[in-house]
Order: structure tokens, then C-alpha cells, then sequence
């Protein structure tokens, strides 16, 4: 067991972020995110120690992979503060560079209260390209002597969540302006303080490289003393000067003044170096150049081709580290090449290092140079995508002239065989876009950028893509050219205070046909819920739309009466409830000119998160679903469009349930036509689970023996976004780190928090300070931890399976994908996801910890971590339990319940006979128990004799495929024959709510005085229309409700009689003669039934499974069955 008590202080695991980035210069766990802010607090005590006064300013624009670092600055304003650091997000990119100009214009100024002012702009790829007039001028103005800026350059080289791909490198070359590339986590401190040193010297900006791959990882790493930065001993600066002057600030001189710079730079970096031969020969005859985080990527290439250091040596190779991309210091690359007979370049997308040194180099040794193609011109390492070693290994291989065969992983099995759900990002429980981007029949609908872009692959008429701020523009060059007379553009509040209002004003100035769709939903959702950075309201939209001829504009809003009276009063304004949306875009579509809709809903994330802290009201209010009464319709996914409404497997087939953990409380799920719908509202009882039972398995953990482990491990995570498959990886890396291993955790997440696919690539390794590529390569996962089994079968995490060492724990619970919302699909394909791990890995193990999370703990947040317990019980987690244990602790949530949950995840692994009843329950049953249930079931329905009926009529389809010696035909007539006869009336509807448990087990959460409404939509009052013609949907309070249902329950008798009022109704009379048209067919089919016919006559019986549902649901319903038993005929 490892004593804790020896560890270093675990500081940087504190949540304090005053702690967090306190100046310790020790080993240290921290995320690429975090060492940025970390960068300027350190700029900041250098320019202290050496009796500068100086202050800091950083502004910018959120964007991936710079997603989160607005708000890591946020939280540490505390720091900043004490250092004088200014944090001050713009609106939009360019105007966040044009403010980081004038912090570099206070040298100059006779009343400037400080010696100068560092400035720190970041923005993501599309930033830096839609930002280069502010950036060109900025750099072209320069920097002060101490002041200095660095410009922080987001590049998504993967298009991990980005429109395309990104490389900003040659954009920094256009502007003059040098460019840094940090290998790792680890080089952002010193390539960050190098960055301000070279930009003071130089006068000059300096880019900094952030791609998604470092700055989304975090990582065990040594913070070194800061650096003495020399000044060049043989450079003379030009005589006017190279840093900022309001002397020099236009003309031609400027030209000068940055061509100056670079030769600044060059001669900077030769007297202070940032290259470096990182490994073995200092000046090899075999060469190779590794730019950025491709310098890691060819460590692990050399290490998997079992090349050492002291191997390097003896083959005369040696590899020289990049990290200044633009312009190239030459000295240190002759000195370097001095015996070389050969160099290959290695650097991830397109060339930048590479072209500059064949320019270096031509005509001054004879030596070849490949990278991006080979001697021949043919492509070598690619341009496109991101490199890995499993890429690179051919290449090196050959270029080394080993012999033998380039290691390669194993063939990765696909899912390309079955056609099976993916896990894609979707819009959030209780997301405005649920409804926001419906659109009216026969209209389409333009994305942008945002959230509600994912309407594009939902049923919604929605496609395309253009830049940020560019939305509609693009239909103005098209609006002539097409049949289309009126189109649809989704923007988002923070779009349209970026830059999206220019593209109104264009389209007001073309006099397009259009209707902007502005969602307000008080938050920047896509990044990370930040507040938009600025004074953005209802009232200040509507104001500026008006003022800019926007002649009607309408507002629709979950809440309206939140607005006051006068607001949209007026010609051309108005305010409606959304209910009313699809009549309101119907009215806009037919509008000439430029029409507005501002549609007004609270993001729902944001909206539980200050729940959870306590700054807006949590509704004591929770929605359920009786799944006996629930038809399996689906009517409620199709009007709610959300992900917390789950399937169920029952012995009826699949029904509908609503997954508490994820519901936000947005309540439009209770629109779906049904009765089954029940709302209670109290105060609720804290959901425990089975606290008993948990207590006793938990008497077990003392006789589990303990694992044996590996030193090393590389331990792949998938799952859902929002469900804490991050935190699993933060918890198991900040464990390696306070056992004093190396670790890193790569977390991809893109649109995760948006439901989709989130994969944690964690290494664990012997030491810290390893060059090592953090994302896990093809056939390198020695554990796979999955979470979701859909995530698991994506292409990239079956492409680290290796059959001869992988060990996968999985969780079997899948969580609902855009293909159950959009399309009812409902089958998941279990067991194929599960054989196809098994054909890529080495062992396979399986549970349920989901359904088992919500029994024993109350919620499913702690599977998880059961699962984390499974695996580390396996051997599959090299790391000491109480360093695990101490992780736990220092994460801070539900501390007491995950140890529980890791306990029992133990437990299962070694003793699974303890949750044998936990696993799934199934509902196959004989044919003979199938008929026998139905009818003791129609029984209790109506009568003995019309359980009879229904025996006889399934008895003759028995004997006709008995006499064949068939079977199938039977089995599927006793299921859908029950459910044909047993349709959901009045009085069925209220037996099922009074006899079922459904309603106790509802109220048990809540404690005493809970009210409870039942929504239902009485068929005698489907006279009264909602907004869409349906039939209105009333809420029926439980003092009303029960004892109607009650009443209702004891005329059962009456059913089918004269006195029968209710089967007067239409509903009432398709319903029968479905029944007795099925009846009919069934008894057709047994009476000629042959062993020709025999599967078209399955097909028929099986088709009435499509008529599911209530009311105008059943009838659309009816009329698809009846058309497609017509196609059968």
C-alpha cells in the first residue's frame, strides 16, 4: 500500500484556483488550458523581481480549442488581480486585437501610469484569419520595450469541433509576423515567457500555436526557474528603432521596420536558443527536424522501432527540436547539418519549416531534404489530418534503412457490416433549439454558427455552412438563381453581437427574402455556457432591429409574461407564447423583405448549473411517465425533440420513460399525446437508493484480494458528454500524479457537452517528463473503460484495440442516440457492439452499472466509477488504490458515494454472483407462458370470454403452423393480437393508472403534501384545438383526476355495450374495427396459411406493430398500416 503521507503537497489538485496557480516550482498537474493563464502571473513576478512596473491585458474570442480559457481566466481573477493583469473578453476577434494595439501605445503616452503593458490576444483559426487587418496592423505598429504581446493562435488541426480543419502558421508568415510551436503542456511556460522577451527585443507580436491535441490535455510537468534572456551580442537594430513609435507608425518605413524584426528575431534566437538536438547526435550524418507536437510523435516512433539514445548515437542520427516555426533561426540548423548526409523533415499538416530550410540550404551542401514528399515527389508524410506514429513508423523505418518489418497495428474490426445507431451531438434536455428550429412545412432553413447548428442532421430542412457573421449573406447571391421564394437563417445571440448583425444590415440592403431566426438564449452555449461578453438583451434586439428597417419583427417565449406590456406593441411587432411558433413562421415566410424572429428560452445547461449553485429557482416540479399506459408511440421525442425521454424495455415491447438524472425541466415532453404523462410537484425526498443492500455489499470489499499490475498503461474512456466520463480521467491522472508517476489525459470532446461522444485518452508512465504523444495510437490500449458501448464501436476507439493485449470493461446500459429521437430506434444492437469488441480485443467484461447506479445510489452518475473499479479490480489501472481513493477526494463530488461506487465496481469484478439479479431483466417467455399472460391480462381487460376469444383465435394459427411444422407466425400473432384487443380507452387508460404501481412509485420520491397533475386530452373535448390543431391537452390536478379515473374504472362493464357512451367517440370505432379486422386477417391467413406463404403471412400479421399511440398519433398511424398492408396484398 503506498503511504501518502510522503507525497509532495498535492497543491495544483486543490480547487482553489489562488492555489492552483500560485508560483511552486515543483512538479505539478495541470491542463494546457491552465498553463496559459498561468503565463502572464508569471510575466507579471518577472517584471516585478527586476523593478518593473508594468500591468497585463488579455482579450480575445472563445473558440476550440480556446474554448474554455475565458473561463479559466475567470476563475482566477483573484491572481490576475494581485498581478495586474486585466482579463477583458471583446466582442468578437478583431476588435479584441485592436484593443491588445493600444496596450502597446501607453509606452508612449507622456501620462502612462506604468512602464508598459504585456498583452495576451487569443482567438481561434477562423479568429486569426477573419482578424488579420487588426493583427497585420498590430504587428506592423509593434510592441513596446515593456510591453511585448503574444498572440495565442487556436488551431484545430483535427476539426475535432470546428467547420474545418485549421493551420494557422501561414497566416502568421503573411502578417511578419514570428511564429512559436510549444511541443507540449510542458513547453507553454517557457515558450510563453520566451514569446514576451522576443516580442520586447523585436518589437515584434509573437504567435503562439495552441492545437486542440496539447491544449485540451493535461499533463504531469516540471515548472522550470524562469529563463535569463540574453541580448544579441551581434546585432545592431536599425537607427529607427524596432519597438513601437507613434513616429514610425506609418509609410513606408513600416516595411522596413518589419523586415528588421525578423532579422531581430533570427538574431534573438541565436543568442537565445528555443531549437535544440532534443536526442542522440549532436551533428549527425542521418538528420531529422521535428516541428511542435510532431516532435513527440517521433519520439514514440523511435521508441516503438526500439531506437535509443545511445542506439541514435551509433547510427549517426540525431533529431533536432523545433519550436520557432517562422522565420527559421539558420545558425542552429548549419551547425546541426554540418556532417549530415541526409534530412528529413517531420511536421504536422502543410510544410512551413520544411520549404524555409530548402531555401536555407540550396546551394550550400550537397544533401537531400524530404518531408512532405520523397525524392521522387511522391507524398510522404501527409499534409492533411494529424500525424500519429503509427503514420509516421513506415516512414522512419524506411528512411533509417532497418531492416525487417515497421511495427503497425492490428487491423481494427468496423461496424461497416450492421447498420447501428452513432453516438452524434444533440441538442441538450430542454434545449430552446429543441422547438427553436422547427421549421413550417415546406420551408428550409440556413445554420450557422452555434448550438443549433446540429439541426443540420436532425429532421429539420436545415443545411450549410458559411463563416461566422456571414449568416444569410449567402442566400443574397442566391435568392435569383432558384425556385426558393423565402428562406429560414438560425442565429444565435452571440453570433449576432460577434458580427452578426453586418449580415442583417446586408440583408436589409439587398432587399433579400428572408426571415433571421435570432435564438436568444442568454448564454454562448457552444463553448462552454459563457455569458456574451457585453450588455445584449430582448429589449435591446428589438430596439436595433427597428432601428435598422427590419419592418416585423416577432417575439416568441417559453415565458412571455416576463416582458413588459409596451414592449411589442405597435405596427409590425408582436409577442406570443412558443406554442404558437409554427403559425407565427408561417405568417413571416410569406412577408416580402427581411422579417425577424427572436425566439426567447434560457439555455437548459446554464439553466442547471445555477440551479445546482442556487441562483435561479429549481421547479419543485418532476415529469412522469406511466409506462403501462405509454403506447411506445413516440410522440413525445417528435414534440420534444429530448434526449432524457429513454427507452424501456417491457414485456409490450419498447415503451417510453423520462431518465430523471438528465431531465433539465423544460416539461415540453408532456405535449406528446398521450395520457401517460403525470407531473409532481413538492418537495422531493433525496434519491439514496437502496442504502441496505449497498451497506451489506459493502461488508464484502475486505476479502477482495489485490490486483497485480503492469508499470505502465495506456487506458482509453469513452462515453456520453455530460455524464462525468472526464472526470474519470481527471481523477485517474491526478492519482498518477500524487503517486509521483508521469501522466497525461487527453479529453475529445467537440460537441460532447451536447450528448455526443466524449474519448479520454489517459497514459500512465513510470516517470514524468517522457516526450510521448498524449492521444493513444492504433493497437496501443491496454484497458478500455466504456462507458457507452456506442462510443466504444466508433472508428477511432476500435482502432486502439489490440487483440493481443487489450482488455475492455463495459458498461451495457446505452443511453438514448439521435436515432432513437428522431427515428424511434430503439434497438441498440447490444450483443453485435459487444461481439465486435470481442473480435478487436483481448477479454471482454460487461455490466450494467447504470440501472445498478440507480439502485443502490439513487442516480446513475455513479456508474462510472463502478466501472473504474471493475477495471482497476482487473489489473487494467496501474496505480496504487489509495492514490485513487486519495483522487476521489480531492475532486470534491458526492466524496463518500463514488469511494462506495469504486468499492462495488471492485466487487463486481471478482464477485459478479452478488449482482445477479441486477443484470437486465428479460421478458422472453414461451409461446404456450405468452398466451396464457395475455389472456390472464384481457381478463382483467374486460372479461374471461374475451380472453377466450382471443385464445381460440391465436389456437388456429397454432394449429395451421403446427400442420406445416412452422413456427414464428404463432408467436407473433399472441403479441400483437393481445395488444390489438387490449386498446387503451377511458377505462383501460384509468385501470392502468389506479392498478399499476407506476403512480406510488411516483410519489415516493416526494415527500408528504406532493400535488400531482395528470395531462390528458379527454377525447369528448378534442373540439378545443391547440395553436397546431391538435386537440388541447388539459392539466388535470389529482384531486380532480383520481376520482374520475377511479369512477371510470368501475364502468368497465360497460364497454362495448349500449351504455358504452365513451365507444361512441371516432377513436373508440377505428379501434374496433382494427381489432376485428385483425381478427379477420389472422383467422384468412391461418385457414390458407401454406409453407409457401408462411413468411409473406408473418410479414402481414406483424405490420399492425406501426399502430401505436392516442388520438390523432393512432389515426396518422392507422393510415400508414392500412396503406402498407395494401402494398402486401
Amino acid at each position: 500500500m503506498m503511504d501518502l503521507t510522503t507525497l509532495k503537497r498535492d497543491i495544483f489538485a486543490y480547487p482553489d484556483y489562488e492555489l492552483r496557480h500560485g508560483m511552486v516550482r515543483e512538479r505539478v498537474f495541470l491542463s494546457g488550458t491552465d498553463v496559459l493563464v498561468r503565463i502572464p502571473v508569471e510575466q507579471a513576478k518577472i517584471d516585478q523581481a527586476n523593478g518593473l512596473n508594468t500591468a497585463g491585458f488579455i482579450s480575445g474570442y472563445r473558440g476550440s480549442p480556446l474554448g474554455a480559457y475565458d473561463q479559466a481566466l475567470g476563475k482566477a481573477q483573484k491572481v490576475l488581480d494581485e498581478h495586474k493583469i486585466d482579463f477583458l473578453p471583446a466582442i468578437n476577434e478583431d476588435l479584441a486585437a485592436t484593443a491588445v494595439i493600444g496596450t502597446q501605445e501607453v509606452a508612449s503616452d507622456p501620462e502612462k501610469t506604468v512602464d508598459g503593458v504585456f498583452g495576451i490576444w487569443y482567438g481561434k483559426g477562423p479568429g486569426v484569419d477573419r482578424s488579420g487587418d487588426a493583427l497585420k496592423h498590430g504587428n506592423a505598429l509593434g510592441a513596446s520595450k515593456h510591453g511585448g504581446v503574444i498572440a495565442f493562435f487556436g488551431d484545430d488541426h483535427g476539426c475535432v469541433s470546428s467547420s474545418m480543419p485549421h493551420q494557422s502558421d501561414q497566416a502568421g508568415e503573411h502578417y511578419m509576423m514570428p511564429v512559436l510551436h510549444p511541443a507540449g503542456v510542458a513547453d507553454y511556460i517557457p515558450f510563453g515567457l520566451y514569446g514576451f522577451a522576443a516580442s520586447r527585443y523585436t518589437g515584434a507580436w509573437i504567435g503562439f500555436k495552441t492545437i486542440s491535441e496539447v491544449l485540451e490535455s493535461s499533463a504531469a510537468i516540471e515548472v522550470p526557474e524562469p529563463r535569463r534572456f540574453k541580448e544579441p551580442e551581434d546585432y545592431t537594430p536599425p537607427p529607427f528603432g524596432l519597438n513601437h513609435d507613434p513616429a514610425t507608425s506609418f509609410g513606408p518605413v513600416l516595411e522596413q521596420k518589419l523586415l528588421a524584426r525578423l532579422d531581430a528575431m533570427r538574431a534573438f534566437a541565436k543568442a537565445n536558443p528555443i531549437d535544440e538536438v532534443a536526442f542522440g547526435a549532436k551533428q549527425p550524418k542521418i538528420a531529422i527536424v521535428a516541428v511542435g507536437k510532431a516532435f513527440a510523435d517521433l519520439m514514440q516512433t523511435l521508441r516503438d522501432l526500439d531506437i535509443s539514445e545511445a542506439k541514435a548515437k551509433r547510427m549517426g542520427l540525431g533529431v533536432y527540436k523545433v519550436g520557432l516555426v517562422w522565420p527559421i533561426e539558420p545558425t542552429g540548423y548549419q551547425h546541426f547539418m554540418a556532417k549530415a548526409e541526409k534530412l528529413l523533415v517531420v511536421e504536422e499538416k502543410r510544410a512551413v519549416v520544411e520549404t524555409q530550410l530548402k531555401e536555407l540550404f540550396f546551394n550550400q551542401r550537397n544533401f537531400t531534404i524530404i518531408g512532405k514528399k520523397d525524392l521522387e515527389g511522391a507524398p510522404l508524410i501527409p499534409e492533411a489530418g494529424e500525424l500519429r506514429p503509427s503514420i509516421l513508423a513506415q516512414v522512419v523505418h524506411e528512411y533509417l534503412d532497418l531492416e525487417g518489418l515497421p511495427p503497425s497495428a492490428s487491423p481494427a474490426p468496423t461496424l461497416d457490416e450492421i447498420d447501428v445507431a452513432r453516438r452524434v451531438p444533440y441538442f441538450c434536455s430542454g434545449c430552446p433549439h429543441n422547438r427553436s428550429t422547427k421549421l413550417p412545412e415546406g420551408s428550409t432553413a440556413l445554420p450557422g454558427i452555434g448550438c443549433h447548428y446540429m439541426a443540420s442532421w436532425m429532421n429539420r430542412d436545415t443545411g450549410g455552412i458559411v463563416q461566422m457573421g456571414g449568416e444569410g449573406v449567402n442566400w443574397i447571391g442566391m435568392e435569383s438563381y432558384t425556385g426558393k421564394k423565402h428562406i429560414f437563417q438560425n442565429l444565435g445571440d452571440g453570433t449576432y453581437f460577434h458580427s452578426g448583425m453586418m449580415a442583417i444590415r446586408q440583408a436589409i440592403a439587398a432587399k433579400a427574402n428572408v426571415t433571421y431566426k435570432i435564438l436568444y438564449n442568454h448564454a454562448v452555449a457552444m463553448t462552454g455556457g459563457q455569458d456574451v461578453d457585453g450588455e445584449l438583451s430582448v429589449e435591446a434586439i428589438v430596439a436595433q432591429l427597428k432601428a435598422e428597417g427590419v419592418e416585423r419583427i416577432a417575439l416568441v417565449s417559453d415565458k412571455p409574461e416576463r416582458f413588459a406590456a409596451g414592449l411589442m406593441r405597435g405596427k409590425g411587432l408582436s409577442l406570443d407564447h412558443r406554442k404558437n411558433l409554427e403559425a407565427i413562421q408561417t405568417e413571416l415566410r410569406d412577408i416580402q423583405g427581411v422579417t425577424a424572429l427572436i425566439y426567447d428560452q434560457g439555455c437548459a445547461t446554464e439553466k442547471r448549473r445555477k440551479r445546482k449553485r442556487g441562483l435561479i429557482e429549481d421547479p419543485k416540479k418532476r415529469v412522469f411517465i406511466n409506462t403501462d399506459v405509454c403506447e411506445g408511440c413516440g410522440d413525445c421525442s417528435v414534440q420534444s425533440n429530448c434526449i432524457s425521454i429513454s427507452p424501456v424495455k417491457t414485456k409490450w415491447g419498447v415503451k417510453r420513460t423520462i431518465d430523471q438524472s438528465s431531465c433539465n425541466k423544460d416539461f415540453s415532453c408532456v405535449e406528446g399525446f398521450c395520457p401517460s404523462f403525470v407531473t409532481i410537484e413538492g418537495d422531493e425526498e433525496k434519491a439514496t437508493g437502496d442504502q441496505h443492500r449497498r451497506e451489506h455489499l459493502l461488508t464484502h470489499i475486505a476479502s477482495l484480494p489485490e490486483p497485480k499490475f503492469a508499470k505502465t498503461g495506456e487506458v482509453l474512456i469513452t462515453g456520453v458528454g455530460g455524464t462525468g466520463v472526464v472526470t474519470v480521467g481527471a481523477v485517474l491522472a491526478m492519482a498518477a500524479h500524487l503517486q509521483g508517476k508521469g501522466a497525461s489525459v487527453l479529453d475529445f470532446m467537440g460537441f460532447a457537452q451536447k450528448g455526443g461522444a466524449v474519448i479520454s485518452h489517459l497514459k500512465i508512465l513510470e516517470k514524468p517528463g517522457l516526450d510521448t504523444p498524449v492521444r493513444i495510437d492504433k493497437g496501443d490500449a491496454n484497458a478500455v473503460i466504456a462507458c457507452d458501448l456506442v462510443v466504444a464501436n466508433m472508428p477511432e476507439p476500435m482502432a486502439c484495440l489490440n487483440p493481443n493485449k487489450t482488455h475492455v470493461i463495459a458498461n451495457t446500459k446505452i443511453l438514448p442516440t439521435a436515432d432513437f429521437v428522431l427515428r424511434g430506434l430503439a434497438d441498440f444492437q447490444e450483443e453485435m457492439r459487444l461481439k465486435k469488441l470481442k473480435e478487436g480485443a483481448k477479454q471482454v467484461d460487461y455490466f450494467d452499472v447504470t440501472d445498478l447506479s440507480v439502485a443502490l445510489f439513487g442516480d446513475s452518475v455513479f456508474s462510472n466509477m463502478m466501472l473504474t473499479g471493475m477495471a482497476w479490480q482487473k489489473g487494467q489501472i496501474p496505480l496504487d488504490g489509495d492514490a485513487i481513493r486519495r483522487a476521489i477526494e480531492l475532486n470534491g463530488k458526492a466524496i463518500e458515494a463514488n469511494l462506495n461506487a469504486f468499492e462495488l465496481g471492485r466487487l463486481i469484478a471478482d464477485q459478479p454472483e452478488l449482482f445477479a439479479e441486477d443484470q437486465d431483466a428479460e421478458f422472453e417467455q414461451t409461446l404456450d407462458q405468452l398466451i396464457a399472460d395475455r389472456a390472464e391480462f384481457l381478463t382483467r381487460y374486460q372479461n374471461a370470454q374475451y380472453a377466450d376469444q382471443y385464445k381460440n383465435t391465436v389456437g388456429k394459427v397454432q394449429a395451421a403452423e403446427n400442420a406445416l411444422g412452422k413456427t414464428g407466425l404463432s408467436e407473433i400473432v399472441a403479441h400483437q393480437l393481445a395488444r390489438v384487443m387490449a386498446y387503451k380507452d377511458e377505462y383501460e387508460v384509468a385501470r392502468l393508472h389506479l392498478e399499476t404501481a407506476h403512480l406510488n412509485e411516483m410519489k415516493g420520491r416526494f415527500k408528504a403534501g406532493a400535488k400531482m397533475t395528470f395531462h390528458m386530452a379527454p377525447p369528448m373535448l378534442n373540439w378545443i384545438k391547440e395553436p397546431n390543431g391538435r386537440p388541447k391537452k388539459f392539466a388535470i390536478p389529482g384531486a380532480v383526476a383520481l376520482p374520475s379515473l377511479k369512477l371510470l374504472n368501475a364502468m368497465r362493464p360497460l364497454r362495448g355495450s349500449a351504455f358504452d357512451v365513451f365507444g361512441l367517440s371516432k377513436d373508440r370505432r377505428d379501434e374496433r374495427k382494427l381489432r376485428d379486422d385483425y381478427i379477420a386477417l389472422v383467422e384468412e391467413l391461418a385457414a390458407n396459411l401454406t409453407a409457401d406463404n408462411h413468411a409473406d403471412a408473418m410479414k402481414k400479421v406483424k405490420l399492425v406493430d406501426m399502430v401505436k399511440g392516442y388520438g390523432v398519433v393512432k389515426e396518422q398511424a392507422l393510415e400508414k398500416y392500412h396503406k402498407a398492408l395494401a402494398e402486401l396484398a
